[in-house]
């Protein structure tokens, strides 16, 4: 019977704490204004969720929350516009071609798709480095992309987890709403994770 109150009672608290960090990075993107924001409260968001996975997780979240929001605040908003310009690339990209579709132009929508499923797949990787490795943005771009392309396993492994759980928030949006940031984080941070250590055992192996 103890171990079964046991076991509920973590259940619990880490439901509480996913909806708890998700509150918090929704209310610190907020602070930032949203454009200034967004970008602090996301990698301190991923930071707390490794700290779970790697570390003692009984720890004060808010102040702990707080502590990297600040400590990163200009490195994150730093990456945060190499993504925009990235993302606005696209959006061109995507705004030309509509502009243009034809029969000629339509061959252009392969490429297109085919480099923002690069695009999707590399920033399931660009957070958890950050929060990992302490590297300058040129230093985290490269290696997420690096990493990202010599784990295709993990990249499947990784889709699948993250399609399914967005099908099951889908299904039910208050979920979405609550834990949908911090279930992004966690599954993207832990998959990450592995293919870290992969790269540190090979490297040790040298």
């Amino acid at each position: 019977m103890n171990t079964i109150t046991s076991t509920l009672y973590n259940i619990m608290e880490w439901i509480t704490k996913f909806a708890y960090v998700n509150l918090l990075w929704v209310t610190f993107s907020l602070l930032g204004g949203i454009i200034f924001g967004f970008y602090p409260a996301t990698t301190s968001m991923f930071a707390m969720v490794r700290d779970w996975l790697r570390n003692n997780p009984d720890f004060p979240v808010l102040k702990t929350y707080w502590n990297y929001y600040k400590q990163d605040f200009l490195k994150s908003n730093l990456l945060g516009t190499f993504l925009n310009l990235l993302f606005i690339l696209i959006a061109i990209d995507v705004y030309y071609i509509q502009l243009n579709i034809d029969e000629q132009m339509s061959w252009t929508y392969i490429p297109l798709f085919a480099f923002m499923l690069l695009v999707a797949i590399f920033l399931f990787y660009i957070f958890p480095s950050f929060a990992h490795y302490d590297l300058n943005s040129f230093g985290l771009l490269k290696n997420a992309f690096l990493i990202m392309l010599i784990n295709p396993v993990l990249n499947i492994l990784m889709t699948i987890c993250l399609v399914s759980s967005f099908f099951i928030m889908w299904q039910i949006p208050a979920l979405l709403f609550i834990f949908g940031g911090t279930t992004y984080a966690f599954i993207t941070t832990w998959f990450s994770l592995q293919a870290f250590d992969n790269v540190q055992q090979k490297q040790e192996d040298i």
